[in-house]
């Protein structure tokens, strides 16, 4: 009894992180300092994917712009921003396109893919060989 009852425990574990996907509310964690900063929706449109912030969680920061961005974020407000542009699905992950770190203005390529653990996200952002990964984890 106790190993069909375990079965079926490992069953339902593997079918609910397999039915997981990467669109909808992520928090976002700061790597270094372990602050939850933001919250951002990823969506697909047109078969791409794509990510907005939609609330900072900061309130000294609900009304900051994107000062050090160089492009046409320049001077513009944070919150509502796209910061993940135009990925496509391989495999188990989303790569392809770009994401932007509002904190310093940087464009990186990126790669989304569904993290060992339930509702995580690993966020990787890259330039030429050298990366750094975050990890979401899924808004309520």
């Amino acid at each position: 009894m106790k190993l069909k009852l375990a079965l079926i425990f490992g069953l339902i574990t593997v079918l609910n992180i397999q039915a997981q996907d990467i669109f909808g509310k992520w928090k976002t964690i700061d790597d270094e300092t372990g602050e939850e900063k933001s919250i951002v929706n990823i969506y697909e449109e047109n078969g791409k994917v794509y990510g907005k912030i939609v609330e900072i969680l900061n309130p000294s920061r609900k009304n900051a712009l994107c000062d050090k961005c160089e492009d046409e974020n320049k001077n513009k407000p944070i919150l509502g921003m796209k910061i993940i542009d135009g990925l496509e699905k391989d495999d188990d992950v989303y790569e392809g396109g770009t994401i932007l770190n509002p904190s310093n203005g940087k464009v990186y390529k990126c790669r989304l893919k569904l993290g060992d653990k339930p509702d995580t996200l690993q966020v990787r952002g890259y330039i030429a060989f050298f990366y750094k990964t975050q990890y979401w984890h899924k808004a309520d």
